[in-house]
């Protein structure tokens, strides 16, 4: 297999996982290796939930991300989540709205076809989602998780020609399956500014992500129950040294599903919203008991 890993060298993607794990020397622009992410923080309400239990164990949190897509959110709910988070230095980077799980197709909601789940079907569905965007945009958004790639391709392309601000963020969701380097590098290459790895990589297929893309890397350190439900918060201090720059994510196991949420799923919004900052509290101090010398965005 010699000569196909030499080719992938020559690409400047790694041959191999990199099972050494080896310490990335790659940083945000800030110098720091790491920030904290707390998702499914689903609006204006779970969003203060998150501030003031962030404030009651005295950890800072860099960015909340939303799940159920900005077509769920009044003009007000999104323009009061952007007022908090410029308030409190945290991004706010919300989902788009359309996706096939949620279409008249059936494919997305089967077994062996939910890997398409957060694509979008048509040319309608695509103009859709760019429109969900926009919205967000015109209401002061500035950080969009995006899960289909040719809406991705579209986008980097309006970014690039004005259409869209210069300094918006593109979030490529877990949904998309950035299980390889050279997917992460595609990825790269079409704009996206921080890759949500898949939930169950190993610290070696991260570090080969790692070695190929410089952008951030966003790692759930506690996943969802209907992503596997991964629990590796000892492994915290390697993921730091090994994905550096990286956001860390907290969710929680054995939660109900919120999207597409509402009124009617505040207080467990609400509820787990708090869970998830209180998960991440446990998770730094592995971090701090570990690799004290580990170094967050202030």
């Amino acid at each position: 297999m010699q000569s196909t890993r030499d080719f992938l060298a020559s690409l400047g993607l790694p041959g191999r996982d990199l099972g050494d794990l080896p310490t990335s020397a790659k940083r945000f622009p800030d110098g720091a290796q790491y920030r904290v992410e707390i998702p499914s923080v689903e609006g204006p309400e779970p969003f203060r939930a998150v501030i003031e239990a962030a404030g009651e164990h005295r950890i800072r949190v860099h960015r909340i991300s939303q799940g159920s897509g900005m077509m769920l959110l009044t003009d007000a709910e999104i323009e009061e989540m952007v007022a908090l988070g410029r308030e409190h230095r945290i991004e706010v980077c919300l989902f788009v709205g359309p996706r096939a799980a949620w279409d008249v197709g059936v494919q997305a909601v089967t077994s062996s076809g939910r890997v398409a789940a957060g694509t979008l079907r048509g040319a309608d569905q695509l103009v859709y989602g760019i429109e969900d965007i926009v919205r967000g945009c015109t209401l002061g958004v500035r950080s969009v998780l995006v899960a289909d790639v040719g809406q991705l391709w579209v986008l980097h392309r309006m970014r690039a020609a004005g259409d869209l601000p210069p300094d918006l963020e593109f979030k490529a969701s877990v949904s998309f399956p950035s299980s390889n380097p050279a997917t992460a590098r595609l990825l790269a290459e079409l704009g996206v500014t921080t890759i949500n790895v898949p939930t169950d990589l190993t610290l070696a297929q991260i570090a080969a992500i790692r070695g190929a893309v410089d952008v951030p890397l966003d790692v759930y350190v506690e996943g969802a129950d209907d992503f596997g439900g991964a629990v590796r918060y000892y492994e915290v201090p390697d993921l730091v040294r090994v994905a550096a720059p990286v956001h860390l994510k907290f969710t929680v196991r054995n939660a109900p599903g919120l999207y597409p949420s509402g009124r009617h799923l505040a207080p467990t919004a609400v509820s787990t919203a708090r869970e998830r900052v209180r998960r991440a509290a446990i998770g730094l101090s592995m971090l701090s008991r570990y690799y004290k010398e580990a170094i967050p965005s202030p």
